[in-house]
Order: C-alpha cells, then sequence, then structure tokens
C-alpha cells in the first residue's frame, strides 16, 4: 500500500519529520473529536446541532480536525428553578470533556454566576411568598433537587473558585476543542 505526498503522486513511505507530523495530527484529531464528544453528551437537548471542526490538511493529504466547537444554549428560563436546572446541565456539559479549555471554564462559571442569579431570585421569592402567609413556613425553601451541585450553601458564583466571565467575550466563542455559548 502506498500512500500519497504532497503533490499527490504515490510513495512508498512519507519522509520522518512528514510522518512525525501526520502521528501529531492523529491525536490531535482524536483529542478535538473526543473532547467535542464530551460536551455533546453531557449537553443533551441543550445542544444546538452538532460539533463542527477546523481541519488541517497533514502531508498525506488528509484532512484532520485541529479544533471545534460545539453550540449550546445558554439563556435563561422562564422560572428561576428552570434557569437553575439549565445552568447545571451547562456547566456539566462545559466541563465535561477531560481537560477543559479555557473557554469551557469561561462557559462553566457564567453558568454558574447565571444559577446564582436564579437563586437569588428564589430566595426572594420565597420570603415574598413567606411574608405574605402563602408559603407555609415547615417546608423547605430550596428544594434538594435545586440545592447547588457543590453541596455550598453560597449564592455567589465565586465562592468555590469560579471565575467570572470577561464581558469581552460576547456572545459567540469559537476556540479549539471549547462549547461556543449561543444565548
Amino acid at each position: 500500500m502506498s500512500k500519497r505526498t504532497q503533490s499527490g503522486s504515490d510513495d512508498a513511505t512519507l519522509a520522518p519529520e512528514a510522518q512525525q507530523t501526520v502521528d501529531e495530527l492523529k491525536r490531535r484529531d482524536e483529542e478535538v473529536k473526543a473532547h467535542e464528544q464530551a460536551h455533546l453528551a453531557a449537553g443533551g437537548d441543550l445542544v444546538q446541532g452538532g460539533a463542527s471542526y477546523q481541519f488541517e490538511t497533514g502531508p498525506d493529504g488528509k484532512q484532520y480536525a485541529v479544533g471545534g466547537e460545539v453550540q449550546i444554549d445558554t439563556s435563561s428560563e422562564r422560572t428561576p428553578e428552570a434557569t437553575i436546572r439549565k445552568m447545571q446541565q451547562v456547566r456539566r456539559a462545559a466541563l465535561a470533556p477531560a481537560d477543559p479549555s479555557g473557554t469551557d471554564r469561561a462557559v462553566a462559571a457564567q453558568a454558574a454566576q447565571t444559577e446564582a442569579q436564579a437563586r437569588a431570585e428564589l430566595v426572594t421569592q420565597t420570603a415574598r411568598d413567606q411574608h405574605d402567609g402563602s408559603y407555609p413556613t415547615n417546608q423547605s425553601r430550596t428544594p434538594a433537587s435545586l440545592a447547588p451541585e457543590d453541596g455550598s450553601r453560597s449564592l455567589n458564583p465565586n465562592a468555590k473558585g469560579i471565575g467570572q466571565v470577561p464581558k469581552a467575550m460576547g456572545n459567540r466563542i469559537q476556540r479549539a476543542g471549547s462549547l461556543n455559548v449561543m444565548a
């Protein structure tokens, strides 16, 4: 079996440097596809479309994925409870790959911030309901299903070291092996 060179002619083998480049591209291709697949699997119904990839042509003439992205809906829902659940899933999707990128971590931080805002809104609603006498005082104010996944009680997204998303990032983030925010 022969391999093609850059010129397209058949050649018995690639030069050692070219073969090393092909090997590196193959490894990167596998990493990128596994990374994006992790986002897809964890993102579930929040994923908008499939993964898209950026390709590079190797010395063997084949295309290799060197970057990718997944678009996911990060918008708030109609109720704080639904927003909390959604942002927990967004965070899981963003941090699903074995080695999340900086962009993935930024998306997770943005989701944590949105979740914290929804929790604050839920606390305000609960307090208002209790003040009105319409909320029984012997029931838990925050259902266990809406408690922070890390077990904390803080409404501060920075309490566990989660950073803020820079405003300059905008709503569309593209980076190799990252989650693409669509808000």
